[in-house]
């Protein structure tokens, strides 16, 4: 399917809108916590594949070297990932970072959900996956994370 009929058919969707933003002052980066949220759907070597429509989430390890890009979506270009993991999961960036003191330190665990997703209402991200992710990475003390949307 081409963009264009793509965004035909998906141009009226709505997304969701929260009745209030909060507000809160960030940390100055040279002392904050980084993670990666990514949606390239990431699993550490022996975890399973995605599934269409898994909605949940993979924790991923800062030291982990056996990652596997599962992605769902049979069109999805892997040449990036394939030369260099950073274009998807910029771990290694992150590390240089916080030894030139720019980022305070680099999270011990990171997020991978599946970009791929035929319910487009992603009601279960929503209301269960996505605030079980933020409520680990808040318990691990991360101050921000990068999101990698893939």
């Amino acid at each position: 399917m081409s963009d264009k009929q793509l965004r035909s058919k998906l141009g009226g969707l709505e997304g969701f809108a929260f009745d209030q933003i909060p507000w809160t002052a960030p940390k100055p980066l040279h002392e904050s916590r980084v993670a990666i949220v990514t949606t390239a759907g990431l699993r550490v070597e022996d975890d399973a594949d995605w599934n269409a429509g898994d909605q949940g989430f993979t924790e991923i390890p800062r030291d982990a070297d056996d990652l596997t890009l599962a992605h769902y979506s049979p069109n999805f270009d892997r040449v990036g990932w394939v030369l260099d993991k950073n274009v998807v999961f910029p771990i290694d960036r992150l590390h240089e970072l916080a030894e030139e003191g720019i980022i305070g330190s680099v999270a011990e665990t990171h997020i991978s959900f599946m970009g791929a997703q035929p319910d487009h209402t992603l009601e279960t991200i929503r209301l269960d996956s996505g605030p079980a992710a933020a409520k680990l990475l808040t318990d691990a003390e991360v101050d921000l994370v990068l999101l990698t949307p893939v």
